[in-house]
């Protein structure tokens, strides 16, 4: 509920008078409050540049390791042509210009959702400008929140309304979308479950350079237990050691820039010929098929890339171009170059080219950081990961789990236990099951270059619907990114029988939780809002259960976010009282990254005033926290005085210009038979003083019914706050098909049984809860 002065026109000495206006549409009106703030917001360069550092730490750890395999990766039968480095060279070179450094550095990080990005990100983005979600997720009243900025289209934007009418009217468009982004998401997933297993074993593989008495299987056991170790501090969160990810990772650039530039005036600076593309052309011609299938090792050059877009919620656009362009490209592609240099001398160590050409005097502190760059690698994509699932979570396509902020400096740092344990057990057997980088690469690379492949159709779609660019333009980008990644796709997956088929694996059992749980939370939405009670009928549904009031205040929580939910009706039918101050309860997760404080909470009035029953949404964005229970319940109860003082302001100035409107008739009716200008003016001054008198008083009375509502509640909130749930079993009808009851009765049902329970994922008191039983046929 909002409240807004209005000023007309008119001269009217009715309207003339500031009123008080009310949007009164579901939910009331969300205030309309400017300036909310959001990742990426302009700030100033020295406060980018600090930005830009510290994204050196978080989102390079990936991309910035690439150099311990990528060699090994791409010749794995050795070199047969000492000329083929320079294509393979080229190739490295070409690919980290072209996907990570025009593609998401120039192009995707500005697709992001109010600062936010990743494959969500964009789904969501693409939400709020086409209704292509299976839940209604577009009111009026969040169309007002700062962050929302939705642009109506209009006769100049003929194209972009074709495209978006045809997203809203497909249900096979919709499902695309969707399954396109639990796609992705299933493959940054195995992405953060891969990297941790390629990284570390990839960095441990060097101590056989001085220990070559160790076998591979003692590799194997050494990189299982830092992965172990990394795996169980997940829970103490990046923050705690984020102030050593930077200068670590800024160590490890200068270190490989300075070998890099050493092996290329040591061995061979003829291998800058490289830079002339024609060498690409070349050694395609050289290698046939065996070139192409070489392009699966080439790849990994640009693992993590993805990364820089997921992780941009910490930074902003500019910090992340300064950092790559700045410090990453150059030194990668340096150290690309001094190895390549280095093979053209030594083509037989190809199998361990990054360890090989470390000068001697260098080879421990290398060693030593390169362990250190390769866990930060892997802490960075399990942190995108974890932030990645909590917005699917938010959007309705996991079960609610314990979602953790493990820092305050950045909010989209999370940490997810269940996950977690998921992810590390997979990491680990990947490792102990596939022994060699080489094997993990083959699965790694499909993940990668999917993800790719999803952005640039979603990305496709931004354009169309939301950039509105011209076609040119789109077909450009569709063609010349959509045609390379396809090309690099087709290579890995010719090694699917050899690890490629791992990520498929992954994501088939990803996606099918994930489709499961979207799908009967659909249902089960639908479901309840075709039986929900009529807010109005709440006096007649009290009366006729003949309920009595309790102390205290209760929420009853529900994910519908009209209407009175059928649960409500079960309840006082079992249980006839209801407490003092009731609210029915929403959670509302809207399609963008964070909603301010002072938007959190609508409100509106359910029943008559003597009720004290309200119903509530409670809006977050994807990357909010839920507050803890005691500090919810206070936000919660000053929202309410408020919303109270606001409905009591509104009745107020609707009496007064109820009485302001009788007075204008009263006098307009006696004005002609008035016989003398003077007594006009007499009645003229005394009525509005009357009028003044009797306002006062009404405005007194209504500010003490203010004060005792307002104490009243204070009242109540220290009797105690009990939580309401609604326990829903839900099963498939008898008469459904096999599919959905395997679906509903079995996958979702086991689902809903062994991940955490809502009530744990909303933080709240078990001593202060009340579970009420109901069960939905869908």
């Amino acid at each position: 509920m909002s409240l807004e002065v209005e000023n007309p026109a008119s001269t009217d000495s009715t309207t003339n008078r500031l009123s008080l206006k009310r949007h009164d549409s579901l939910f009331g009106d969300a205030e309309k409050v400017s300036g909310g703030k959001y990742h990426g917001s302009e700030v100033n360069w020295a406060r980018t540049l600090h930005l830009a550092f510290q994204s050196v730490g978080i989102i390079y750890g990936d991309i910035g390791t690439s150099p311990l395999y990528v060699y090994s990766s791409t010749f794995p039968n050795g070199i047969k042509n000492n000329d083929d480095l320079l294509g393979v060279l080229s190739l490295i070179i070409y690919t980290l210009i072209i996907i990570p450094m025009l593609k998401y550095v120039f192009i995707v990080l500005y697709a992001n959702d109010n600062g936010d990005g990743g494959t969500f990100a964009l789904y969501s983005l693409i939400s709020r400008y086409a209704k292509i979600r299976m839940i209604p997720n577009q009111q009026a009243e969040d169309a007002m929140v700062s962050n929302y900025s939705i642009e109506a289209p209009t006769s100049q934007m003929r194209r972009a309304q074709w495209v978006k009418q045809k997203l809203e009217s497909s249900k096979i468009a919709k499902i695309i979308l969707f399954t396109l982004t639990i796609l992705g998401t299933s493959m940054v997933m195995g992405d953060g479950t891969l990297t941790p297993s390629i990284s570390v074993l990839s960095a441990v593989s060097g101590i056989r350079e001085k220990a070559p008495s160790l076998n591979q299987t003692q590799v194997v056991g050494i990189s299982v237990a830092i992965l172990f170790m990394l795996f169980s501090v997940q829970r103490f969160g990046t923050d705690k050691v984020g102030y050593t990810f930077a200068p670590v990772i800024s160590v490890w650039f200068l270190l490989i820039a300075g070998i890099g530039i050493y092996n290329l005036v040591i061995h061979d600076v003829g291998v800058l010929r490289a830079f002339n593309p024609w060498y690409i052309v070349q050694y395609f011609k050289r290698n046939g098929k065996d070139g192409w299938i070489s392009l699966g090792g080439v790849v990994l050059c640009v693992t993590g890339t993805e990364g820089m877009f997921a992780d941009l919620g910490h930074f902003n656009i500019r910090a992340v171009q300064i950092s790559f362009t700045g410090i990453l490209f150059p030194s990668v592609a340096l150290c690309y170059i001094g190895q390549a240099a280095y093979l053209r001398k030594f083509p037989d160590n190809v199998g361990d080219t990054f360890y090989k050409s470390i000068p001697e005097s260098l080879f421990w502190p290398t060693f030593i950081i390169a362990i250190l760059a390769a866990i930060i690698a892997s802490q960075a994509m399990l942190s995108g990961a974890f932030a990645i699932l909590s917005k699917a979570l938010s959007l309705g396509c996991l079960p609610r789990v314990q979602v953790i902020h493990t820092s305050t400096k950045y909010e989209g740092q999370v940490y997810i236990p269940e996950v977690n344990f998921m992810m590390g057990l997979a990491s680990i057997i990947v490792t102990i099951a596939f022994r060699t980088t080489t094997s993990i690469g083959n699965a790694y690379g499909i993940c990668v270059v999917t993800t790719f492949l999803i952005t640039t159709h979603l990305m496709t779609v931004v354009m169309l619907i939301i950039w509105k660019k011209h076609l040119v333009f789109i077909l450009l980008f569709y063609v010349v990114f959509g045609f390379t990644e396809m090309i690099y796709l087709s290579s890995i997956l010719s090694k699917f029988i050899d690890g490629g088929y791992l990520p498929f694996c992954f994501a088939l059992v990803l996606m099918t939780l994930m489709a499961t749980w979207h799908y009967v939370h659909v249902k089960r939405y639908w479901y309840e809002l075709d039986r929900v009670v009529p807010t109005n009928e709440m006096t007649t549904l009290m009366e006729k259960n003949d309920v009595r009031r309790i102390p205290g205040l209760g929420l009853l929580y529900t994910e519908l976010i009209q209407g009175i939910p059928p649960v409500f009706p079960r309840l006082i039918k079992k249980i006839p009282s209801v407490h003092s101050i009731f609210v029915f309860m929403s959670i509302k997760h809207l399609p963008i990254p964070h909603v301010i404080p002072a938007e959190r909470f609508l409100f509106r009035q359910v029943g008559s005033t003597e009720q004290r029953m309200f119903r509530c949404v409670a809006r977050y964005g994807y990357s909010d926290r839920l507050e803890e229970p005691k500090e919810f319940a206070g936000f919660l109860v000053d929202r309410l005085k408020m919303f109270i003082q606001e409905e009591s302001a509104f009745r107020l100035n609707e009496a007064e210009n109820d009485e302001a409107s009788s007075n204008e008739v009263s006098e307009a009716q006696t004005r002609p038979i008035r016989s003398t200008q003077s007594v006009v003016h007499s009645e003229e001054t005394i009525q509005p003083r009357v009028s003044s008198s009797r306002s006062g008083r009404i405005t007194l009375h209504a500010n003490q019914t203010v004060e005792e509502e307002k104490q009243l509640i204070d009242r109540e909130v220290e009797r105690g706050v009990v939580y309401l749930m609604g326990e829903a079993n839900v099963s498939a009808a008898p008469n459904s098909s096999i599919l959905k009851k395997v679906v509903v009765n079995y996958i979702y049902t086991f689902l809903r049984k062994n991940l955490t329970e809502g009530h744990k994922a909303l933080s709240i008191p078990k001593d202060q809860l009340l579970k009420v039983g109901i069960t939905y046929e869908i």
